[in-house]
C-alpha cells in the first residue's frame, strides 16, 4: 500500500487491544511551528529607544489520527476515522480494559499534560474525557505507560509519566473517571526519554535518560533513591519495555544502536545485546505468548526490524539451541526499510495474536516524510 500522509511529523502508533477493535490504531504528531519575528507592540514604542525585534514564542501542536487498518485482495488497507488536535503528541497508550469497558487511550502533550480519550462504539470517535497536569506548560510529557498491560482491569490502571524538567510523574485512578498525580520526583540530570512498568511487579517502574542511565523506582516509598543505577550505558537510554510474558526480562534500547536485555534481579549486566543500527527509539514485545521471544524496533535511521531472542521457558538465554550455527543469541527476522526518514512509532496489531505465524500486522510512522505505513512481520 501506499503511505498514509500524517500531514504533521509522525511519532507514536499504538493500537487497541480491546477484542471489538482490533482494527483500530491511533497515531499522533508532532509539528514545531517556526515563529516569525514580531515588531514591539505599541506600547513598547519610544521614540529615543532602539528596540530589537522580539521573536515569537515557538508553538507546539500535534493530532491523534484515529484509524481502521483492514485487509483486502488488494493488500493492507488505512482509513482515517477521526482526527483530534492537541498539543503536539510525544507519546500514547490504550488501557488493557475488561472487554465490557469503551477502551481508553491516554495521550501524552508538549504543554505538561496527560489527556484520557475514549473510543465510542457507535461513531468510531475518540472522546477526551479528562486531562490531568503533569507540570508546567512549558515542560514536555515525554513518555507514559500503564501498570495493567498483563491483565485487563475493570478500572484504569496507574500511570508513569516522565517529564523534559527530569522528573517522573505517578497518576493513579481517583476512583471516578480519570487519574489524578499522586507523586512526582527528580529522576534523571537530563531528558529522561523514557518511563516504563515492571508489568510483573507494579510496585515498580524503570525509567532511562540522556544522562545515560537507566534506574528503577519502588513506588511505596518517596523515591528519594532508586533501587538500582545503570550507568553502563555509552549513550541516552531511550526505551524500555517490561516482558508481558516472561516474568523478569526487560529490553532496553538506546542512541546507541544497541537493544540489552536484561535479568530485571541482575539489571546492571545484561543477558544478551543486539546490534539492531540507527539508534533504538521504541521496543514492543509481541503481544502474543506464542511470539514472546520477539521484539519490535524502531531504529530511528536504519528503520524497522524484528528481533527475536533465543529463550528457553524460563526466560534464560538458551545457548545450546543454537549448536553453534548461530553464534548470536538473537536474529533479525524481518525489517522494512521503506520509509525515507526517522523511524519513531511503531506497534503490533493485536488481531489474531494467538497465531505463531510471523505475519502480524505492524503499523509504523516517521517523521519528517510524516508518513504511516501497514506491513507484516
Amino acid at each position: 500500500m501506499s503511505p498514509l500522509d500524517t500531514v504533521f511529523p509522525a511519532d507514536s502508533v499504538e493500537f487497541c487491544p480491546h477484542p471489538s477493535f482490533a482494527d483500530i490504531f491511533a497515531c499522533g504528531t508532532y509539528q514545531l511551528e517556526q515563529p516569525d519575528s514580531l515588531p514591539p507592540s505599541p506600547d513598547e514604542l519610544d521614540e529615543d529607544v532602539a528596540h530589537p525585534v522580539v521573536p515569537r514564542k515557538q508553538q507546539r501542536k500535534g493530532e491523534c489520527l484515529l484509524l481502521r487498518a483492514q485487509t483486502s485482495d488488494d493488500g493492507e488497507q488505512l482509513s482515517l476515522l477521526h482526527k483530534t488536535s492537541l498539543p503536539a503528541i510525544l507519546d500514547m497508550k490504550w488501557c488493557h480494559l475488561a472487554s465490557s469497558i469503551d477502551p481508553t487511550l491516554a495521550i501524552a502533550d508538549s504543554e505538561g499534560s496527560i489527556t484520557l480519550h475514549s473510543l465510542r462504539d457507535d461513531e468510531l470517535t475518540l472522546e477526551r474525557v479528562s486531562s490531568v497536569a503533569c507540570a508546567p506548560k512549558d515542560v514536555l510529557c515525554l513518555s507514559l505507560d500503564w501498570s495493567n498491560r498483563r491483565s485487563q482491569t475493570t478500572s484504569l490502571g496507574s500511570l508513569i509519566v516522565s517529564l523534559s524538567d527530569g522528573r517522573l510523574a505517578l497518576l493513579q485512578d481517583d476512583g471516578g473517571t480519570g487519574l489524578t498525580v499522586t507523586n512526582s520526583w527528580s529522576a534523571h540530570e537530563y531528558e529522561p526519554w523514557i518511563a516504563a512498568w515492571n508489568y510483573w511487579d507494579t510496585n515498580v517502574v524503570y525509567s532511562g535518560g540522556d544522562d545515560l542511565k537507566m534506574k528503577a523506582w519502588d513506588i511505596r516509598s518517596d523515591a528519594s533513591q532508586p533501587i538500582f543505577t545503570n550507568k553502563r550505558f555509552d549513550a541516552g537510554v531511550t526505551t524500555i519495555q517490561s516482558n508481558p510474558h516472561i516474568e523478569h526480562i526487560i529490553a532496553v534500547g538506546s542512541y546507541d544502536n544497541t537493544v540489552r536485555l536484561f535479568d530485571a534481579r541482575k539489571p546492571l549486566t545484561p543477558l544478551t545485546q543486539a546490534e539492531v543500527g540507527g539508534g533504538a527509539w521504541r521496543v514492543k514485545w509481541h503481544p502474543s505468548p506464542t511470539r514472546q521471544n520477539d521484539l519490535l524496533v524502531a531504529c530511528m535511521h536504519d528503520g524497522f526490524k524484528v528481533v527475536r531472542f533465543n529463550f528457553n521457558g524460563t526466560g534464560n538465554v538458551d545457548l545450546a539451541a543454537y549448536n553453534g550455527a548461530h553464534p548470536q543469541q538473537w536474529e533479525i527476522t524481518a525489517r522494512f526499510d521503506e520509509h525515507e526518514s526517522l523511524a519513531y512509532g511503531v506497534d503490533w496489531s493485536y488481531a489474531g495474536e494467538g497465531g505463531a505465524e510471523d505475519d502480524t500486522l505492524i503499523a509504523s510512522c516517521s517523521f519528517y516524510d510524516h508518513a504511516l505505513q501497514l506491513w507484516r512481520g
